[in-house]
């Protein structure tokens, strides 16, 4: 557990350093130490599942060190990427793996992305808590629903015993890395997807479209179904091996497939040797449980935590 919030907390660190741009000013912008107190910001952008964990840690350290301004934006996976490539932020935030051309991107910026694990998550299939006939749905199913050019137009349509119910959608928008996942996980590509569906960056939006129509489906990370318990019902998922409920155990456990999936920081070394980057690292190092706890993210794997070891080595070393 003490390893493992290392690399949780120096995986933070990297997720401190990036942020939202409400500002203007220059991301990787210098930092002072002057003594004992730390000044200076700190600024990560990206994923909106990863924000709930992040934005966490930086109230919390703020509190400590008010001169220190820790922002943290929400534009999606891609969205980070690509302000992180331009030299806007100091670390992004994504819940999927970068891709080749966001890479190549970085690098033409001579920027070399260091990707961290930084906690496991389960993406949730949810429904209206007036559903009581889709207590678990297969792949097939929600292949069905959500494949391009898909005529579903309702539940019955999904599944012959389902009844017939006005099918609504809700989802991420292209920008998402949750986007990227499930379209690849479930449609078989990624992007690949049916046009006429409720898109939306915020996942907030996607709980409240649900929780609003009896016939709503909607998708996104574990932690906000269980932040969301009573507005919305989470479905079990099929993935060929019986029906497994989005939960912390069955995600660490590997068991909920094909829906389970690490979520990431893309950190800069320069910006991870800043004073007051440290200084949130160690903060984090401190907390980490109770702020894991707090953000309903799923811990690390032992596997994970020897990975993570690595790349830190690497961060120190540029």
């Amino acid at each position: 557990m003490r390893l493992a919030a290392v690399v949780l907390g120096l995986s933070l660190v990297t997720a401190a350093c990036g942020g939202s741009d409400d500002d203007g000013d220059d991301a990787a912008g210098g930092s002072t130490n002057s003594g004992a107190e730390l000044s200076g910001q700190i600024r990560m952008d990206g994923s909106s599942t990863v924000t709930p964990l992040m934005s966490l840690a930086a109230e919390d350290f703020q509190k400590d060190n008010p001169n220190v301004r820790v922002t943290v934006g929400t534009s999606g996976t891609g969205g980070g990427f690509e302000k992180f490539c331009q030299g806007e932020t100091d670390f992004s935030m994504a819940s999927r793996p970068i891709k080749d051309e966001e890479v190549a991107a970085c690098k033409a910026k001579n920027i070399e992305p260091l990707e961290l694990i930084v906690a496991n998550d389960g993406l949730s299939v949810v429904v209206n808590p007036q559903n009581n006939w889709a207590k678990c749905l297969t792949v097939e199913h929600l292949k069905k629903a959500w494949e391009p050019g898909s005529t579903v137009k309702s539940w019955k349509d999904v599944d012959p015993s389902f009844p017939d119910v006005k099918l609504t959608l809700f989802g991420p928008g292209s920008d998402s890395g949750t986007f990227d996942y499930f379209t690849d996980e479930i449609n078989g590509e990624e992007g690949a997807t049916r046009t006429d569906y409720n898109p939306s960056e915020d996942d907030n939006v996607i709980v409240t479209g649900v929780a609003g129509d009896r016939g709503a489906m909607g998708y996104f990370g574990l932690s906000y179904l269980l932040e969301n318990e009573g507005k919305v019902k989470g479905v079990e998922i099929d993935g060929g091996k019986g029906c497994v409920a989005p939960t912390n155990d069955t995600v660490q456990a590997g068991e909920y497939t094909p829906l389970g999936r690490p979520l990431f920081i893309y950190a800069k070394a320069e910006a991870a040797k800043r004073p007051e980057v440290k200084a949130f690292a160690e903060y984090y190092f401190e907390h980490q449980r109770a702020i894991t706890e707090e953000g309903l993210f799923v811990p690390l794997t032992a596997e994970q935590v020897t990975k993570a070891q690595t790349d830190l080595a690497a961060i120190e070393a540029a």
